[in-house]
């Protein structure tokens, strides 16, 4: 069902023979302009229209009334209730351990630089309602922003055709939060109403976040400078390194787990034990079948972005998967936490054969909005510090400044820049 890529006696750059799924932004980007002006310049009429012909819905009003996300609260079933607030405390647990505090360093008698940390002021929060509504990202969006002390909260998801309202377990999940400015609008237009607000309807954000599709990643492009954003997202992936200790039912069950969101979804397993490969195939065929997405998932697996990558030995795997930069990293070998311990780039690390990464995805506290197609090499996933802006107070007393006077001027002459010597220099010449 997987393709295999034997890397086995392989120096070639692992991160040029790795599958990964093939997404045109730039495609889309283009697609997706006329939309996102559109919504720019008409405002509400443009977002109906747009909400009219791609989801089929005939918008009244944009904002969900506070009454209908009460309603879905109360309409939650008790266990789906009690694993949401589950999932809060334990991401509100998490997050607040990620709280920054201001730092004051004194430079030299009279001369002081602090570090503030403050949160970014309105931000608009984007949740997934396609193939799958993703309540729980609802909880990863808002725990973090709230955690952070984002004043303003504004919650965009698309519409369903029965009821021209999100989802009710996302509205649901939103009253949990204590979010109550909802919007039932999705795609690319939900981003350029965030981004550039609707007169008497949505105030405009200042910085967008949460998963989505092609197009609500090529909305995102479109508004970047116009707003902050946390990622452009692609299709989810989960890379697993394991040994001849994993067990194929782990390893398969979380393939799949991934797999089935998306076709495009990208499921690996980096191993040197052609027998776990073997072990795991005939697991994949009996449970794929089985499962309720059979065809979704079919499709993720025997795709180009999946595959088993064959290395020597584990120090070859981590080569292979630090090259990868998955979005979901499982480790299931002998000594997981020190092998672990020794990866540089993954949006998450599961570590050990209990930490799946549906784990990740509702319940360990972790965030599950992380970097994919390789941008974990050089990117975060969301925390409390995606809403925090660093700003430094520099504050120099008469003394100080004249110490160093002669350095600035130094450095301004030696860069053509004399005025700001003389910035300096004109204090102390009256």
């Amino acid at each position: 069902m997987l393709t295999r890529i034997d890397l086995r006696g392989s120096a070639a750059d692992p991160r040029r023979l790795l599958p990964r799924a093939a997404v045109d932004v730039t495609a889309a980007t283009e697609a997706m302009r006329p939309i996102v002006e559109a919504v720019r310049e008409h405002g509400a009429d443009a977002v109906r229209a747009a909400t009219r012909k791609f989801d089929g819905v005939e918008l009244e009003h944009l904002r969900v009334p506070v009454e209908a996300l009460s309603r879905a609260a109360d309409a939650l079933d008790p266990d789906v209730r009690a694993a949401l607030l589950e999932s809060i405390g334990r991401a509100r647990q998490v997050h607040a351990d990620q709280r920054r505090t201001d730092v004051t360093t004194n430079v030299v008698p009279g001369g002081t630089v602090t570090q503030r940390w403050i949160p970014v002021q309105r931000v608009g929060l984007y949740v997934p309602g396609g193939l799958a509504a993703l309540a729980s990202s609802v909880v990863m969006n808002v725990v973090p922003a709230q955690t952070a002390g984002v004043e303003g909260i504004a919650v965009s998801s698309p519409p369903q055709r029965d009821t021209g309202l999100p989802h009710p377990v996302i509205m649901g999940a939103c009253s949990l939060l204590g979010i109550d400015e909802v919007y039932a609008v999705g795609g690319g237009q939900a981003i350029a109403m965030l981004g550039y607000g609707v007169p008497g309807e949505c105030e405009p954000v200042d910085m967008i976040t949460g998963p989505g599709n092609v197009w609500v990643t090529a909305a995102k492009r479109l508004l970047r400078g116009e707003v902050g954003i946390d990622a452009e997202a692609g299709p989810t992936e989960i890379a697993i390194l394991a040994d001849d200790t994993a067990d194929p039912v782990h390893v398969a069950v979380d393939l799949i787990s991934q797999a089935e969101h998306d076709p495009m979804a990208a499921s690996v397993l980096v191993t040197a034990s052609e027998e776990l490969v073997g072990s795991v195939e005939k697991e994949l065929v009996a449970r794929v079948a089985a499962t309720k997405h059979s065809e979704r998932v079919t499709t993720a697996l025997t795709g180009p972005q999946s595959a088993v990558v064959l290395v020597d030995d584990l120090a070859a795997g981590l080569r292979v998967v630090d090259a990868y930069a998955a979005e979901h990293l499982e480790i299931q070998t002998r000594d997981a936490r020190k092998v672990a311990e020794r990866v540089r780039n993954a949006g998450a690390v599961f570590v050990g054969a209990w930490s799946p990464v549906s784990l990740g995805d509702y319940c360990a506290g972790s965030n599950h909005v992380l970097p994919t197609g390789g941008c974990a090499r050089h990117q975060s996933g969301l925390s409390v510090q995606t809403f925090l802006r660093g700003v430094q107070l520099i504050e120099y007393d008469e003394a100080a400044l004249r110490e160093v006077a002669g350095h600035v001027v130094a450095l301004s002459h030696a860069e053509d820049l004399p005025a700001h010597g003389e910035a300096v220099t004109a204090r102390f010449s009256t």
